[in-house]
């Protein structure tokens, strides 16, 4: 049997903690081993232990629920031996990285699991599209993780000027999230990176071509994920990560690399989008009516504001589409939301039509 200080000197800088230990301590008295998984795929997990990566099989761990399955980043109770070995629970989670799937039944899919930082790389290289940054700040701050921004490769972008412009509006996007610049490709603004993540378990999200794995082998010191160059039509890459892999970072703490994700649904994220619309949530609070929808009622100070100047049109948009989404998913699998959602339409459709009707005895 490992002694504790041989598991607290293994599995350290995976970490490990005393809360950790004491969560696992039911499991320990069963002659289970304590590791986290620095890997999945179909079924079977990579599992760092005081004694080595051993390779198990997580069927027991109701693989019928998405949501339960286990993840990248989870910590673990597993058989010491066996053939197969086997996962027998998980740890419960600190935080958990959810995105909804493209599946119907509007199920959500866990990314990485017991994540401090949740780092969202954007490339320089392509135009900014900042609707899909505040999508993944959105997942972010839902999943109880401190957002960061790094826009990758800086180095295409010389213009100081044109740099800070771009900076400043990924920045109004992200209300109290850092943003950074970085350049993996010859080492700048890595720096400030590395301290940040250099602590807890950071995972790196972003598309295909955003330079995550350019940036993972940057923090990491060495090759360990392969890099293609993107298109130059589009800046898209080619997915050369396609599992997400738990790295440790030799300044200190993990990092999790994803594939890259072409789709950013949301999963009953609405603290979330509340979180990166806060100047919007902020100014609802001052509107007349406490249900304003901030379209046309009287006294509403969010449309003042866009009136005003003060808060971009794109903004507002943006906040409407997210929050209408989110409602979108949540309601399928609530039937008194989607009662409410279904009540709520039909009254706005019977106001259309009574103010045409209206309209049509004022032209005759």
């Amino acid at each position: 049997m490992t002694s504790s200080s041989a598991v607290f000197t293994a599995l350290a800088p995976y970490g490990w903690d005393d809360a950790w230990a004491d969560a696992f301590t039911p499991y320990e008295s069963e002659g289970l081993l304590p590791g986290r998984v620095v890997r999945v795929d179909r079924g079977q997990c990579d599992v760092v232990t005081a004694g080595g990566v051993l390779r198990a099989d997580t069927a027991f761990v109701t693989p019928h629920d998405p949501l339960r399955v286990v993840c990248t980043g989870d910590w673990v109770a597993v058989e010491p031996g066996g053939n197969p070995r086997y996962v027998r629970t998980y740890l419960p989670r600190r935080t958990a990285f959810v995105r909804s799937t493209s599946s119907k039944r509007s199920e959500g899919q866990i990314l990485a699991a017991n994540v401090d930082h949740a780092v969202v790389a954007v490339s320089l290289a392509v135009e900014l599209d900042l609707g899909r940054v505040e999508r993944f700040l959105a997942l972010a701050w839902e999943s109880g993780a401190q957002p960061v921004v790094v826009l990758t490769k800086a180095d295409l972008v010389p213009d100081p000027v044109v740099l800070a412009h771009l900076v400043q509006d990924v920045e109004t996007t992200a209300p109290g999230v850092p943003v950074l610049t970085v350049s993996a490709l010859h080492g700048d603004g890595l720096d400030v990176l590395v301290s940040l993540v250099g602590s807890g378990t950071s995972v790196l999200l972003g598309q295909s071509g955003a330079g995550k794995s350019t940036l993972a082998n940057a923090l990491v010191g060495d090759d360990v994920m392969d890099v293609r160059a993107a298109r130059d039509v589009d800046g898209k890459g080619r997915h050369t990560t396609t599992t997400r892999n738990l790295l440790p970072l030799p300044s200190g703490g993990v990092l999790i690399d994803t594939p890259g994700l072409r789709g950013v649904g949301l999963f009953d994220a609405e603290s979330g989008v509340g979180q990166v619309f806060s100047e919007i949530e902020e100014l609802a609070g001052q509107c007349r009516f406490h249900d304003c929808v901030h379209e046309s009622e009287p006294g509403c100070a969010v449309r003042a504001a866009v009136d005003s100047g003060d808060l971009p049109v794109r903004r507002l948009d943006s906040y409407r589409k997210l929050m209408r989404e989110n409602q979108w998913i949540v309601a399928k699998t609530d039937a008194r939301l989607r009662s409410e959602i279904r009540k709520d339409w039909k009254r706005k459709g019977a106001e259309g039509r009574a103010a045409m009707e209206a309209k049509r005895g004022r032209w005759k």
